[in-house]
């Protein structure tokens, strides 16, 4: 049985962040996501998840100063004291909303700096980001993102993401399979789902083009449903896209998929 999330950073939107919760569960969702829950403060999203008795499954180490152009810290090397902070708090967030994932972003790579260091400070942000996961037993996730997007991000097709978790060993990290990202990219969403199912630790999903709910473009989201459930995946399938309307509007895709009471 497939199980989805709600990606409350980009559904829902129509109202505050933290009444977004309670739409998300009037909707039918017992979990959902934040990209970057950190300006709305522990204690008060806490309280929202409490309150919707929901599971936060996911949000992401933080990017820096993302309204202004910051797009992670990971491969700057002039940043490294700004990411193993962000690491921290991020850890300590998953620990005490039982958070058990946190998502690594490459980033992209920073102008006038040496390739040679921005891969090794890359390197060696990911090793941190993994040994300190590992010891808070908290599963890190890596993601590759699309360069249509956002130009010159360091980590953009799947093979990348596993070849550089088995180069540098890194305990308990896994790939975030993004559909959206890795259908601009790659294409073969089938086939590359069945051949790195093991290395999969979540999977998201977008339709393309626009990054809008399933439906709205070229994928073939019941095949792919069908080859997710027959490959045994057993985590979530969050739902991280624009709504073209209404968030409740562009859920009614949603309805064959989900079960009889509504737990999503």
């Amino acid at each position: 049985m497939l199980r989805f999330a709600a990606n409350l950073s980009l559904l829902f939107t129509e109202r505050p962040l933290l009444e977004r919760f309670a739409a998300a569960r009037a909707a039918g969702f017992s979990a959902v996501e934040i990209q970057f829950p950190y300006l709305w403060g522990l204690e008060a999203v806490a309280d929202a998840l409490d309150d919707q008795q929901q599971e936060l499954i996911l949000i992401n180490i933080p990017a820096g100063d993302w309204a202004n152009g910051d797009r992670s810290l990971c491969c700057d090397p002039t940043r490294q004291d700004e990411f193993a902070d962000g690491l921290g708090l991020a850890i300590e967030w998953a620990q005490q909303l039982n958070v058990p994932r946190l998502n690594f972003l490459a980033g992209v790579t920073p102008s006038g700096q040496d390739e040679q260091r921005v891969q090794q400070t890359l390197e060696s942000n990911l090793k941190l980001a993994a040994q300190q996961c590992h010891k808070a037993g908290i599963e890190l996730l890596i993601e590759a993102i699309n360069t249509e997007d956002l130009p010159g991000f360091r980590l953009h097709h799947s093979d990348q993401v596993v070849d550089l978790i088995h180069h540098l060993g890194l305990t308990g990290a896994r790939l975030q399979y993004d559909l959206y990202h890795m259908q601009i990219m790659e294409g073969n969403l089938i086939s590359t789902l069945s051949r790195l199912s093991s290395h999969i630790g979540h999977i998201q999903i977008a339709d393309v083009p626009g990054r809008h709910e399933p439906g709205s473009g070229e994928i073939n989201f019941s095949n792919l449903f069908k080859a997710i459930e027959a490959m045994g995946y057993s985590g979530y399938i969050s739902l991280e896209y624009n709504p073209s309307g209404r968030t409740e509007t562009s859920l009614e895709w949603l309805q064959p998929w989900i079960t009889q009471d509504r737990t999503a």
